[in-house]
């Protein structure tokens, strides 16, 4: 009995130690530079939603806050390096939908645990996909595709990021409850995917409104519809495809961040705090909705939830459409 009374003090006692140490970690942070990791390369909104974050919290901080594009791998560079970062609140990840896709896409081989290995920290902002063509393309609206694609099986081409990719994903959903078939040709990252449809390399794409809109407002891409439940209040003409013509398609596109699993509660809830005012800023709110995106700026819990519930949805999906990785 002594010797468990003894056990169960040294216990206590350790508890007690770490919860200090973590108190103090939290009271000291920031103390040096931190690193924003983007699996993308420069040019779409992942990576400007980083470099949001990054100006800002160098200001509130007094630290610098770099970020860092590790792009490949369907993202899994990235990712794998911030879940084997260490958890002292000095690594984040950009986390996009794809995030949720990527357990069903590579299973075991996936090098790291989706939900033990991260720690949520924020669900940033939504947006939508839009199906978008060339402007001089003969495809004008989802009828204009779909019969395309019926007389044309798989002559069609579409882009994507990536297998896995918020835009793959959306155009394997739209072959599937569309009953038709494209071929897909995935490029790394979404400017190359835009300059390839710009091109005539591919002829549709499914691609984040802040994307793809400057080349829609510009003249050189045309929308034919995009993937929510609503239209989008930036191009309030195009349908959604639902509307459109696939009774009950639906895909929203989601941009959050996360930490290493570890990483100290208290950290979490200060960094937290600080991404949701940065997020809130008149001046930030007007940029990203003038891109297409909406604010959420969640509590850690909020996009904890978000995840588990993307996780099994995008599971369904990868599975029903047979999405293979290229």
């Amino acid at each position: 009995m002594r010797r468990l009374k003894k056990a169960l003090a040294l216990a206590c006692m350790t508890l007690a130690s770490l919860g200090s140490a973590s108190t103090a970690l939290a009271q000291n942070f920031p103390s040096h530079q931190a690193t924003i990791v983007v699996p993308y390369p420069p040019g779409g909104f992942n990576d400007t939603l980083a470099r949001i974050l990054s100006q800002h919290l160098t200001q509130a901080w007094s630290q610098s806050v770099v970020v860092e594009n590790r792009p490949g791998g369907n993202n899994l560079i990235g990712n794998q390096y911030v879940a084997r970062a260490k958890p002292d609140g000095y690594t984040y990840l950009i986390t996009p939908l794809p995030f949720s896709a990527l357990p069903a896409l590579y299973g075991a081989k996936l090098p790291y645990d989706a939900v033990r290995d991260f720690e949520p920290v924020i669900w940033a902002g939504s947006t939508q996909n839009i199906l978008t063509v060339r402007s001089d393309s003969t495809i004008r609206s989802v009828a204009d595709l779909l019969a395309a694609a019926k007389k044309n099986p798989g002559k069609i081409n579409f882009g994507s990021t990536g297998a896995g990719s918020s835009n793959h994903l959306s155009m394997e959903l739209f072959m599937m409850m569309a009953d038709v078939k494209l071929t897909h040709i995935p490029y790394k990252g979404s400017a190359p995917a835009v300059s390839a449809l710009l091109a005539g390399d591919i002829d549709v794409l499914f691609d984040n409104v802040p994307n793809v809109l400057p080349n829609i407002q510009a003249g050189k891409l045309r929308a034919v519809a995009v993937t929510g439940t609503k239209r989008t209040t930036q191009l309030p003409e195009v349908p959604t495809v639902a509307e459109a013509g696939v009774p009950g398609y639906e895909v929203t596109v989601w941009f959050g961040v996360q930490a290493p699993a570890g990483t100290p509660k208290d950290i979490v809830a200060r960094v937290n705090k600080d991404m949701a005012a940065v997020l809130r800023r008149p001046e930030v709110v007007k940029q990203v909705n003038e891109q297409g995106v909406e604010i959420v700026a969640s509590t850690p819990e909020e996009f904890k939830q978000l995840v588990a519930r993307e996780i099994p949805k995008w599971e369904k999906v990868v599975k029903a459409a047979n999405v293979s990785l290229e």
